[in-house]
């Protein structure tokens, strides 16, 4: 037996460990070992909370296992409140994201302040002038109403208020449809709109016929509007 041979054999056994173990140093801790969260602790993160579970539930989806680092654990945390909640990064709000958990929810009718209400009137009569009625978010102001709408809503409410807001929406622009269809019956979307049709028409008017119909708003009548 050549012991040179097994020698050899041994060293380059080792060498190759060793920069497996450094690859897996540089590539960051075992997410699951014991060690690990010990770490996690000391770097002052709280592997109880929320926001840390939310976190390992976010990487067991996207395939689990592997290492990860203090400063990568942070960062992903960043992304949800105490409550574990996603937070967009858009608008920097939780309570935005759809889920299992209020799924069921999210379509129902809530209150919305009377100012928003207002400003989304105004917003989806302007488009309606401008587009002649037909549909064009590009030329509106509504993402910012929405935003609005979303910081002075509880966390909670926050999707039900935005569906909300999307059926007076939906309402608004029926109404408008509607009146310029009883001054000219043969008007359609796209072409011009006859001046001080919608004068007589005003937010109030509209909400005032609307009732609530399971998770939907419905027009009681249209006549007495106009």
């Amino acid at each position: 037996m050549d012991f040179r041979v097994i020698y050899q054999g041994e060293k380059i056994m080792l060498i190759v460990r060793e920069f497996s173990n450094r690859f897996q140093q540089m590539s960051g801790m075992p997410i699951n070992s014991n060690e690990t969260k010990e770490r996690l602790k000391a770097a002052g993160i709280d592997i109880n909370s929320k926001q840390y579970r939310a976190v390992m539930s976010e990487m067991s989806r996207d395939g689990g296992g592997g290492y990860t680092t203090i400063s990568a654990i942070k960062k992903r945390m960043s992304r949800y409140d105490k409550d574990g909640d996603w937070i967009n990064p858009r608008t920097g709000l939780a309570g935005l994201l759809v889920t299992d958990k209020n799924c069921a929810s999210k379509n129902r009718i809530v209150s919305i302040s009377e100012s928003i209400m207002d400003e989304m009137f105004e917003s989806t009569k302007k488009e309606f002038f401008m587009e002649n009625g037909v549909h064009n978010g590009d030329t509106t102001n509504r993402s910012e109403i929405y935003q609005k709408l979303y910081q002075q809503t509880e966390k909670n409410d926050r999707l039900a208020a935005g569906y909300t807001l999307e059926e007076y929406e939906r309402q608004y622009w029926q109404a408008f449809t509607d009146a310029v269809k009883v001054a000219d019956p043969k008007w359609e979307a796209g072409k011009p709109i006859m001046p001080g049709v919608l004068d007589r028409i005003t937010s109030k008017s509209i909400d005032a016929l609307l009732v609530k119909s399971g998770s939907q708003l419905i027009r009681k009548s249209f006549e007495r509007m106009i």
